[in-house]
């Protein structure tokens, strides 16, 4: 027998509920620390949000009781674990009524209609396909054979688990819907809670639906360290949880009592006036529920991603919601011309300053900005434009928080984390996944899962992932691409090995979606399918050319090498996609500066207003913050993305609301007086037709017309005729366009000829010295180009033009459009 909570209980032993009244004899008001009243209303308010309860419908997923369970933890390659099934162990973890509605195939899940999926499992079977043979990366770069006993063991163990989760769990598709199995499970007879915590010696379900009554609900626990709770219907047929009310996990652990937000967890919500989050049984009647109305489009051949957060999008100074980014934010995408929005800080996090990077809720989207019901509506009003919506996912590390997150949730060290300083990150302060553990896996792979099927995004940036490929996690480490630095002791093949799976789930069961692996280590084979010995990843994220700039930036334009700029945006390894970038969030936070702060520095505070005259710095800025970013889109990768606001050269910085931080040594941190003043999006001075900032948007949005017309991103005809130091001149062919830049200060080139592959009449297609974007119209725009034959720069037409200095010209051939 323990204490929990001052309650004698015994584990193991299934304990009759206490009668509770039915749910519409409860209050709707939801009570705080079992005395205080405070309603949460789900509107617009970000503080102030009420989930309503109600009753729920009878139509819900059936799925197979029957199924696969779990298997021991860290499965070695030898072990031959006991298949061990719901029959087997139903008399210890499952009530009779449970046994009885699981055998007539009536359990659900929450959230899902039963209809729905049946017809789409009827339209089209889910199987990812077996694993290949791993060989064909040799094929594809014959240096990676002096590495193929590092390759070829990781993709041993690769095979290894595909075999073990064929074998244990019925396979891939059915391993990664975990939610199926843990969690909150609606059926039609009642509630069944599973929860995986093998350090916990006793454990019951609480919360406002039993008073917290820890007595009221043990759990049981069988052999896999997985508790066990089902909870019949009311006497008037209500779910014993109301829909909205508060819930947690008690547990007696090695680290003492512990109450825990349950680990999959479908919506949690913090309270006014409290520090830790609330989970919230999340289960509202069918005519609450979000239907999707469109469809998903389909990949485009070339992304152009627009990053954004949803709480920083309002011009105003508060924390903004799914709602109005759907109606203000994702038009204002459309129009500038992006195939897709990259939503970030979507999984939920008790630290707004976190950027949404310190997960505690893995499955539960950020409440600050309103429902899952809102985050629908929002995913399929993009699906209706035609962008597709990628989500930044966070696999990567999690929140050290113990009250709300998974740190420590069964009182042990180990639980979904490495034990010690391998389970610590000690730059970023939060817990790093042990990816051996077959439980974690199960986590990690449902939770990405969870994401596409439930909510309909269209595929991930996975957030972190060159810490999560090498013990050293990146830190302090200078890769300069010896393959020696990828292929070692300091590789984590779990890690790698979790990367491979989840991307051979995602593109088996949604060949649509895209994945997006955020890598500054340049590993080889990452972007290789993983049937051919590959991570798996469509794009990795091209991290060098940020940074470059900013290094280039620092310098005086006489010190600019053409050389230096060609070769950091090409270097990248071939037949593995790469979104380029100038610049991300990472350098609009507070304590960075973006490019066109860089460039503009506090001119821009008093000389971006078009009846007053420019300084000399501002002309500068401008004209480069252009170029910039039309040769980055140019040369960068097969896809591009901007930070939500930098496409007009925002002027402030992010600085979250904080307060002042008192640290241990007695330094003191100061904070903003938790101030939202630098925590948004001024749209409004992109739009406004008497700023300067009208002109780097408009260029923007030209910038990606002229892509969706062209295609020249994706295209396999790239050829850089010249980079002259002396002139600071770069001319090169993408597709059927040319492109000239002219970085001199002050120098302009008249009759200037450059080379081409075809012969014709050539046209401008964009001219960063239009009058529109802020230039000087130095141009004629209607003006004709015609080739004359003769080799040139290597090139076997060419022709003459006008560069002027500090421009970028983008010429096309002339009968594109005839």
């Amino acid at each position: 027998m323990v204490v929990v909570h001052g309650v004698t209980v015994t584990p193991g032993v299934v304990v009759s509920r206490f009668p509770l009244p039915s749910s519409s004899a409860r209050s709707l008001t939801i009570g705080f620390n079992g005395n205080s009243s405070v309603s949460l209303f789900l509107k617009k308010h970000p503080l102030s949000r009420k989930i309503f309860a109600g009753n729920q419908s009878a139509e819900f997923d059936a799925i197979a009781a029957s199924e696969k369970v779990l298997v021991p933890d860290n499965l070695d390659d030898d072990d031959d674990a006991t298949l061990v099934t719901d029959e087997l162990q139903g008399s210890r973890s499952l009530s009779e009524d449970s046994q009885r509605m699981e055998e007539n195939g009536v359990v659900r899940t929450e959230g899902y209609s039963n209809e729905r999926v049946v017809k789409e499992k009827e339209a089209k079977p889910r199987i990812v396909p077996p694993p290949g043979d791993g060989k064909r990366i040799y094929e594809i770069d014959p240096m990676l054979r002096s590495y193929s006993d590092h390759l070829d063991y990781r993709y041993k163990q690769y095979r290894r688990l595909r075999e073990e989760i064929d074998k244990y769990e019925g396979g891939l598709e059915a391993f990664s819907r975990g939610y199926e199995k843990l969690g909150f499970l609606r059926s039609d007879a009642g509630i069944t809670y599973r929860e995986w915590a093998p350090g916990a010696k006793a454990a019951s379900l609480i919360g406002d639906f039993n008073n917290w009554n820890p007595n009221a609900d043990i759990m049981t626990r069988n052999e896999f360290g997985v508790w066990e709770i089902f909870l019949p219907n009311n006497t008037d047929g209500s779910p014993a949880i109301p829909h909205g009310s508060r819930v947690k996990i008690r547990m007696d652990t090695p680290s003492g009592i512990k109450d825990s937000i349950p680990a999959w967890i479908k919506f949690s919500v913090q309270a006014p006036g409290e520090i830790p989050f609330n989970g919230i049984y999340y289960d509202p009647p069918e005519e609450e529920k979000y239907v999707f109305k469109h469809p998903q489009p389909k990949r485009p051949e070339s992304l152009r991603i627009y990053e954004a957060h949803v709480g920083m999008s309002s011009t105003e100074p508060m924390i903004n919601t799914y709602a109005n980014f759907r109606d203000d934010v994702l038009p204002r995408i459309k129009k500038l011309g992006y195939n897709a929005v990259q939503i970030m800080a979507i999984q939920e996090h008790s630290y707004y300053a976190s950027f949404g990077y310190h997960v505690t809720n893995f499955f539960a989207p950020s409440s600050r900005c309103g429902t899952p019901e809102e985050l629908k509506s929002l995913i399929d009003r993009a699906h209706e434009l035609g962008l597709l919506v990628l989500m930044d996912i966070v696999h990567s590390h999690a929140s050290k928080n113990t009250l709300d997150g998974l740190n420590m949730f069964d009182g042990t060290d180990a639980h979904y984390f490495h034990s010690g300083p391998r389970g610590y990150h000690w730059m970023w302060d939060s817990r790093l996944f042990n990816y051996g553990s077959w439980e974690v896996l199960r986590y990690l792979l449902s939770n990405a899962r969870w994401w596409l099927e439930e909510y309909k995004f269209d595929g991930f940036r996975f957030d972190g992932v060159t810490s999560m490929m090498y013990t050293h996690h990146g830190l302090s480490v200078g890769f300069t691409g010896n393959y020696t630095e990828y292929f070692g002791l300091e590789t984590d093949v779990d890690a790698v090995n979790y990367l491979m799976l989840v991307n051979d789930m995602i593109h088996g069961l949604y060949p649509e979606a895209v994945t997006v692996g955020e890598d500054v280590s340049g590993m080889p084979t990452f972007c290789i399918p993983v049937q051919d010995g590959g991570v798996g990843f469509d794009y990795r994220l091209h991290m060098a050319i940020a940074d470059k700039w900013i290094e280039i930036l620092k310098l005086r334009d006489e010190d600019w090498k053409m050389g230096d700029i060609i070769y950091t945006l090409t270097n990248r390894r071939w037949s593995e996609k790469c979104i380029s970038y100038a610049e991300s969030h990472d350098q609009a936070l507070v304590g960075d500066k973006t490019i066109a702060f860089w460039l503009m520095d506090k001119d821009m505070y008093d000389f971006m207003a078009l009846d007053r005259p420019a300084t000399p710095l501002i002309d500068r800025g401008i004209a480069l913050h252009k170029m910039i970013r039309l040769i980055t889109m140019g040369l960068g990768g097969e896809g591009y993305l901007n930070f939500m606001g930098n496409e007009f050269g925002h002027p402030e910085w992010i600085d979250f609301p904080r307060g002042e931080q008192r640290l241990s040594d007695g330094s003191v941190i100061p904070g903003n007086n938790n101030s939202y003043d630098k925590c948004r999006r001024r749209f409004d001075l992109g739009d406004a037709d008497y700023l300067r900032y009208r002109g780097l948007q408009e260029f923007d949005q030209a910038m990606q017309h002229l892509e969706e017309k062209y295609g020249f991103m994706t295209s396999k005809h790239q050829f850089i005729s010249r980079q002259d130091e002396g002139d600071r001149v770069i001319v090169f062919e993408r597709g059927d366009l040319v492109f000239v830049f002219n970085f001199h200060w002050t120098s302009s080139y008249f009759d200037y000829r450059i080379g081409c592959s075809k012969p014709g009449k050539y046209k401008i297609a964009l001219d960063s010295d239009d009058p529109l974007f802020g230039g000087f119209s130095r141009l004629d725009r209607k003006a004709e180009y015609f080739t004359f034959d003769g080799s040139h720069d290597g090139r076997p037409c060419s022709f003459m033009v006008y560069a002027p200095c500090r421009t970028a010209v983008v010429y096309a051939l002339a009968n594109r459009d005839d």
